[in-house]
C-alpha cells in the first residue's frame, strides 16, 4: 500500500530533507485540496504530519487536519503523527476523525505513555521510529540515542501497538532510495506490520519493496517523490496491486 504524505507547516503542505524545518519546501497552500489530489488518484491511507507539532511537543496544524478530515470523511483512513504527548490529545484526534495516532518521540521517551495510549485506544496507535545507522532518533530527529530500533520495537510490540513506521533519516526526503536491508531486518523480528518510509525515489523501490512484502512490510510512506513527479503514484499503487497479486 502507498501512502501519501502530507506534511504540515504552518498550515501549508511541505517537504523537509532530512527533517531540517529550516529546508522545506512548500508544496501546496490548500492541505484539503492536497488530500482531494490523492484521494482521487486512488489512495487507500493518508499519513499526515504536524511538523511544528513535533519540535513544540504540542498540536500546532490542528486547524489544517481538521480541513484534511472533513474533505476525505469517511472515504479512507487517516493515520497522524507529531506532537503528541498526552491521552486528551489523542482522544479528541479520534473524535475528529482519524483512524490512527502515530506516537514517535513520546513513545521512546515515555514508554510507560505509550502503553497508557495502547490500552485505552487499542487498535488506533501506531509506532513511529526515526533511526540512523540502527539507532533511534527524537525530538524532530535532532537527538540520536542509544537504543537500537529493532529493540524499542520488541518491547512496544509487545504493548500491542498496531504497527511501526520505520524511517531511515539519512535518507528522508533526499531521493536516495529506501533503505531495504534495515526495514527488512526489522520486519523479521516482529509480528506487528512495518511500513517502510524516507527516501523513496522511484518506481524501483515499489518493485524491491513488493519483492519482500512477505517478510511484513505493509506499505510505504510516498513523499516528495510524488510531488517532484518522480513517482506517478497511481501506476505505482497499480503496479504494487499486480506484483501483491491483489
Amino acid at each position: 500500500m502507498l501512502i501519501p504524505a502530507i506534511d504540515l507547516k504552518d498550515g501549508k503542505c511541505v517537504r523537509l530533507k532530512q527533517g531540517d524545518m529550516n529546508d522545506a519546501t512548500a508544496f501546496s497552500d490548500d492541505p484539503a485540496a492536497t488530500a482531494r489530489r490523492w484521494l482521487d488518484a486512488g489512495a487507500r491511507r493518508l499519513h499526515l504530519v504536524d511538523l511544528n507539532g513535533a519540535f513544540a511537543g504540542k498540536p500546532v496544524n490542528e486547524p489544517a487536519i481538521k480541513a484534511i478530515l472533513a474533505e476525505v470523511g469517511d472515504e479512507i483512513p487517516v493515520q497522524l503523527g507529531g506532537g503528541i504527548r498526552d491521552l486528551d490529545t489523542i482522544e479528541r484526534y479520534l473524535d475528529d476523525g482519524l483512524s490512527f495516532i502515530i506516537i514517535g518521540t513520546a513513545a521512546v521517551k515515555n514508554p510507560g505513555f505509550l502503553r497508557d495510549a495502547c490500552s485505552a485506544f487499542g487498535g488506533h496507535i501506531i509506532v513511529g521510529l526515526d533511526a540512523k545507522d540502527g539507532k533511534v532518533a527524537t525530538d524532530g530527529w535532532s537527538k540520536l540515542t542509544g537504543h537500537e530500533v529493532v529493540d524499542l520495537a520488541r518491547k512496544f510490540e509487545d504493548y500491542g501497538v498496531e504497527g511501526v513506521i520505520y524511517t531511515d533519516i539519512g535518507r528522508d526526503g533526499m531521493l536516495t532510495g529506501i533503505n531495504i536491508d534495515a526495514t527488512v531486518k526489522l520486519a523479521q523480528a516482529l509480528t506487528m506490520p512495518v511500513i517502510a518510509s524516507g527516501g523513496l525515489s522511484g518506481l524501483a523501490d515499489i518493485e524491491r519493496l513488493c519483492a519482500v512484502e512477505d517478510q511484513g512490510i505493509s506499505g510505504v510512506i510516498c513523499g516528495r517523490a510524488i510531488y517532484t513527479g518522480d513517482l506517478d503514484f497511481t501506476a505505482a499503487q497499480a503496479r504494487a496491486d499486480v506484483l501483491g497479486g491483489a
